[in-house]
C-alpha cells in the first residue's frame, strides 16, 4: 500500500489481545500506533500459565481460533525468538468419575482433535511428574504449547515495532476518546480511521456506561511459581487435576459431567467456594506455573488468601511429584469475563470504534485467532 494512502489505528491496551490486534492491523496495511498507561505490560496478559490451549475449548469458532492462535503463536514464536514448545497436556484421573468424563471427551472429539485414553502405564512413558499411586487413566492431547507470559508479551512488543513497524505509546493512558480521536493525560492527541480498545477490566473508565450495560463481570485468580526444577528435570506435558474438568467449555459437553460434579459438591465443596482447579505448566527456564483460583464480582478484592494457596498446593501434591516444590513467588490477577456464556465481547459503538475484550482467561489461548476473525 502507497504511505499515502495508508489508514491510521490506534490500539488501546498492549497486552495480548491489543499485540494480536495490533498485528492483524498491520498486515492489513494500517499504521498502527499502541497506547499502554504503563512502562510494559502488567496485567492479566503477563499474570497466567502461559498455556495456549485448544483442549479446553468446546467444538466450533472457540476451537478453531485456538488452533490458529497456537500456530501464529509458533510462527511468531520462531521470529520473535520467544521461547515455545507443544509439550501437550495430560488430565489425570484417580476415581471413575473424572475417568468417565474424559472417555466422553475422546468419544465426542477423537475424530477431530488429536486426544486419546492413556493407561498408567503409558503415562509413566508421557511424564514422570505424573503421580502414578491410585492413577486410573489419563486424558493426552497433544495439541497444547506453553511460553512464558512474561517473557513472550514483552517479546511480541518488540517484534511488531521492530518487524512491522507498530508504534508504541508506553507510559501513555488515555483519557478519553471522541470523534475518531484518541486524547492522553499529556494532552496529545491522535485522529485514527479506526480505534480498537482492548484495555481488559480497564475498559470501564473509558465507557463506564457501555461496561455497565455490558453482561461482564470480573475475575480474580491466585497463582504460585515454584522453583527450577533440578537437573533440567523436565515434566513433560502440563498436567492437570480432575477439576479441571468443571472449568473448561469442552468437558461441558460430556455426558458424565453433571455426576462428577454433583461428587464435587459433595466432597470438595472448599474448592468450588473459591473457583479452585490445579493446573502446571513448565517454563523454558525450569520453573513451575501453578494455580489457580476463580473469585467472581465487579470489585474484586487486592489480597492474597493464603487458605487457598494452601488448597492448591494439597490438591497438586495428589497428582504430581517433581524434585523441588519450594514455593519461588505467588500473585493475583484479574480479567473481565462474560456473564452470559460468551468468550468474548465485540462492540462497536460508532462506526471506526471497536471495543474487543473480555476474553475470560483464554486470551492467550484464543487472541491470535479471534483477531484475524474480527478484522477479517
Amino acid at each position: 500500500m502507497n504511505i499515502g494512502t495508508q489508514k491510521n489505528a490506534a490500539v488501546i491496551g498492549a497486552g495480548i489481545v491489543g499485540l494480536a490486534t495490533a498485528k492483524v492491523l498491520s498486515e492489513k496495511g494500517y499504521r498502527v500506533t499502541v497506547y499502554e498507561r504503563h512502562a510494559k505490560a502488567v496485567g492479566a496478559s503477563v499474570r497466567n500459565f502461559g498455556m495456549v490451549w485448544p483442549v479446553g475449548q468446546p467444538a466450533g469458532d472457540a476451537y478453531q481460533w485456538a488452533i490458529r492462535s497456537r500456530d501464529t503463536w509458533k510462527t511468531i514464536g520462531a521470529k520473535a525468538g520467544i521461547w515455545h514448545e507443544q509439550v501437550g497436556s495430560l488430565h489425570l484421573a484417580y476415581r471413575e468419575t473424572e475417568l468417565a468424563v474424559m472417555e466422553d471427551y475422546v468419544a465426542l472429539y477423537g475424530n477431530e482433535r488429536d486426544c486419546a485414553m492413556l493407561t498408567p502405564e503409558q503415562v509413566a512413558q508421557q511424564s514422570t511428574a505424573a503421580h502414578l499411586t491410585g492413577l486410573k487413566g489419563a486424558l493426552w492431547s497433544a495439541e497444547e504449547l506453553i511460553v512464558d507470559p512474561r517473557e513472550a508479551i514483552a517479546k511480541i512488543a518488540a517484534y511488531l515495532e521492530e518487524q512491522r513497524g507498530v508504534v508504541f505509546k508506553w507510559n501513555t493512558a488515555v483519557s478519553r476518546i471522541v470523534e475518531s480521536a484518541v486524547y492522553t493525560a499529556a494532552g496529545d492527541i491522535q485522529r485514527a480511521d479506526l480505534i480498537v480498545v482492548c484495555s481488559g477490566a480497564d475498559f470501564e473508565t473509558l465507557y463506564p456506561e457501555l461496561y455497565a450495560a455490558s453482561p461482564v463481570t470480573k475475575c480474580k485468580l491466585q497463582m504460585m511459581r515454584l522453583v527450577a526444577q533440578p537437573g533440567n528435570w523436565r515434566i513433560g506435558p502440563s498436567l492437570c487435576g480432575g477439576l479441571s474438568l468443571l472449568h473448561y467449555g469442552s468437558f461441558q459437553a460430556a455426558s458424565s459431567i453433571s455426576v462428577f460434579r454433583e461428587w464435587a459438591e459433595r466432597e470438595m465443596p472448599e474448592y468450588l467456594k473459591w473457583g479452585i482447579h490445579v493446573m502446571v505448566s513448565q517454563q523454558g527456564n525450569g520453573e513451575l506455573t501453578i494455580g489457580d483460583s476463580h473469585e467472581y464480582g465487579l470489585c474484586p478484592d487486592p489480597f492474597d488468601r493464603q487458605v487457598i494457596n494452601t488448597l492448591i498446593l494439597n490438591y497438586l501434591s495428589h497428582f504430581t511429584q517433581f524434585k523441588d516444590y519450594q514455593l519461588l513467588e505467588s500473585w493475583n490477577g484479574v480479567y473481565a469475563k462474560m456473564t452470559n456464556g460468551s468468550n468474548h465481547l465485540l462492540l462497536r459503538p460508532e462506526e471506526n470504534l471497536i471495543i474487543l475484550n473480555a476474553l475470560g482467561g483464554a486470551g492467550m489461548t484464543l487472541s491470535f485467532g479471534l483477531a484475524e476473525h474480527v478484522f477479517n
